[in-house]
């Protein structure tokens, strides 16, 4: 059973590794309009509690499953359409219809032939993509289900009310580099001479499974007599959880192959270096703790916020085991992985980023724009956008950057009655192991709340 997790895990090790694009909001949002308008990464607690007061709520329309679910063969090992990378890629952005999907190539030979230990000794046989050299793909999912008790006031005006719920905490880290020279093979459109070379490939992968419960603060305070409009919307917004973290399972893995040529640029049959080592570390128990707080500001038809989730992040895991596999060939066929028994080496504590979120929004009955900026799981992010309002169509535009990456949004919306309206939109994508640009659709049904 090792030894097959041990070939799962260099397969599924390698997808993330070339196309570490991570399931972003954006490519799992219901909500076409807000994808047009640049979509959101981060989450702001309170102004989460003022979005819970907007005038509609979407359904998606996820016409991408269409193209997923007639390749479903891809996800299956047994099938001789599996297609690992193309799995990732698919799972990545499910929801949405992807012009051109399933044409950019996934190096599916190479995958399964590392798998395998079948490499061809000759690396140009490999010759047809070009993943990047340094990915990493991070996030959290970390939904709360719950209910905020009025201790005074209620949603209509000014209240203060405590919060409880509960919900899962899923995590994930994956930090990977390709050696540019191999790439370099990879990409060529001629063959490469690569004699008495020796290019590694690297890759950490960090996984926790969790469950969060939170105890926490909400209030909304009036603004003084003339700040404002007076409308119900209005006030300080501030949120503050606490979540206790118990922890279920982590799972660390951390690979290294290597693959050496000889004078005649094919892969030795007796390497210097091990061709392929594993690292996989596991735990079933931990505990910690994070802190989230928010607070935003709605006065007139301006929204301005700010947010940190994640303060003290933490969760120490007792009871680590550790075992290592190595395989010794990558060219015989003999893909038996050498195990070592597995040890205990203690505690673990792992952290994550804080994730810093700061918005500014503009609604009024004609326009409205939206911008936010933030720092955390995979750096600094901007999402911004300009939607102009008429009676039956709404104009929108925007932009994202994420992962050192900018994506042009946009899109339409069609107000079919008052009570109904149906958003599409339009963005781009790189969420495939050449790093594509690709043109998305989103398509969702509007259901607009009358007063």
């Amino acid at each position: 059973m090792l030894t097959r997790i041990a070939f799962s895990f260099v397969a599924l090790a390698f997808a993330f590794l070339t196309c570490s694009t991570p399931a972003s909001a954006q490519s799992w949002s219901f909500d076409a309009r807000s994808i047009a308008l640049g979509g959101g990464s981060g989450s702001n607690l309170a102004t989460d509690m003022v979005e819970e007061q907007q005038t509609y709520r979407a359904i998606v329309l996820p016409f991408g499953l269409l193209q997923v679910l007639s390749d479903i063969d891809k996800f299956d090992p047994s099938s001789d359409q599996f297609d690992l990378v193309r799995a990732v890629e698919y799972a990545a952005s499910p929801l949405h219809f992807v012009v051109g999907r399933g044409t950019t190539s996934t190096g599916e030979a190479f995958i399964t032939d590392i798998r395998n230990a079948g490499l061809s000794r000759d690396l140009n046989a490999y010759r047809g993509f070009a993943p990047a050299s340094e990915l990493r793909a991070e996030g959290l999912a970390a939904p709360s289900y719950g209910k905020t008790f009025f201790v005074s006031g209620d949603r209509s005006g000014a209240f203060h009310g405590i919060r409880i719920g509960a919900g899962p905490y899923l995590s994930t880290t994956t930090v990977g580099f390709i050696d540019p020279r191999l790439i370099d093979v990879l990409a060529s459109s001629t063959p490469i001479a690569i004699p008495n070379k020796h290019f590694v490939l690297t890759d950490n992968s960090q996984g926790q499974i969790a469950l969060a419960i939170t105890g926490g603060y909400r209030g909304r305070i009036a603004w003084p007599i003339g700040v404002g409009g007076g409308s119900e919307r209005e006030g300080l917004y501030v949120a503050a959880d606490y979540n206790y973290l118990h922890g279920f399972r982590l799972e660390d893995f951390g690979m290294t192959v290597n693959l050496d040529t000889d004078g005649a640029g094919l892969l030795t049959i007796l390497p210097s270096a091990t061709p392929i080592a594993i690292r996989h570390a596991s735990a079933r128990s931990g505990r910690g703790m994070a802190i989230d707080v928010g607070v935003t500001a709605v006065v007139n038809q301006w929204e301005v916020g700010f947010g940190a989730n994640g303060l003290g992040n933490r969760i120490t895991w007792t009871g680590v085991e550790q075992e290592t596999f190595t395989l010794t060939s990558l060219v015989t066929g003999d893909s038996e992985f050498i195990e070592s028994p597995a040890t205990l080496i203690g505690d673990r504590r792992v952290e994550l980023p804080v994730d810093y979120r700061g918005s500014v929004a503009f609604n009024s009955e004609a326009w409205a724009a939206v911008t936010e900026v933030g720092r955390g799981f995979l750096g600094t992010s901007f999402h911004g956008g300009l939607e102009r309002r008429f009676e039956r169509i709404e104009l929108r535009g925007g932009a994202r950057y994420i992962n050192e990456k900018w994506n042009p949004t946009g899109g339409v919306g069609f107000n079919l009655s008052p009570r109904v309206s149906f958003d599409v939109a339009a963005f781009g994508t790189t969420a495939n192991v050449e790093r594509k640009r690709q043109l998305a659709v989103a398509a969702s049904l509007r259901l607009n709340r009358l007063n």
